[in-house]
């Protein structure tokens, strides 16, 4: 199946995001209302993960491996990253807009963040851990990255317990409009 590239971007870059449905179905949804990562002073975490930090047992990589990244993000019982939504994400990993921003404990990947970089926006698709801690700690080294490269905003989709943690917040559809507007002016790399 050929899949246009472009025309997938282009559906990101309005505010509507791909997931495929129980039956493995793909189709478009849109949200009335965001979560965003902060990128500011209202981004926090445990106390408990300063430690980790500190103690440095996991390394930092960006793509180093891709795929395994997605394969761990669609192993859980119930996905919405049907093999055909892998193959998208290969091909717009390899057109240079989705990443995997990884952790490793010595050759073993320990837990890793999905997503899609359009302009100054991160959009964060999944993210999985093998090892304790790992999504965590590539949370906390993604959103430095995110602030260093001037990202206007880290769209994590869905509200959840675990991002509420890191102290993500909603924003409703007008406003999240009006920041992917912004971030679609800006040239920001990962990379």
């Amino acid at each position: 199946m050929e899949y246009d590239i472009a025309a997938i971007v282009e559906g990101y870059a309005q505010g509507y995001f791909l997931m495929a449905d129980e039956c493995d179905r793909l189709s478009w949804y849109g949200s009335c209302d965001r979560t965003f990562i902060p990128l500011d002073e209202r981004f926090r975490y445990p106390k408990s993960l300063q430690r980790v930090l500190n103690q440095e047992r996991f390394s930092v990589a960006i793509n180093r491996d891709f795929q395994a990244v997605v394969a761990g993000c669609a192993d859980r019982e119930t996905t919405w990253i049907s093999p055909e939504l892998q193959k998208i994400y290969w091909l717009l990993h390899q057109s240079g807009y989705a990443f995997s921003f990884e952790t490793w404990q010595g050759d073993e990947l320990a837990g890793g963040i999905l997503g899609i970089v359009i302009g100054g926006a991160f959009i964060g698709e999944s993210m999985f851990y093998r090892i304790p801690e790992g999504s965590k700690v590539a949370m906390v080294k993604l959103v430095e990255r995110l602030r260093q490269r001037k990202f206007v905003f880290f769209d994590a989709q869905m509200m959840n317990p675990h991002l509420e943690r890191f102290g993500a917040y909603q924003v409703e559809d007008e406003e999240y409009q009006m920041l992917l507007k912004q971030a679609l002016q800006c040239e920001c790399y990962l990379v």
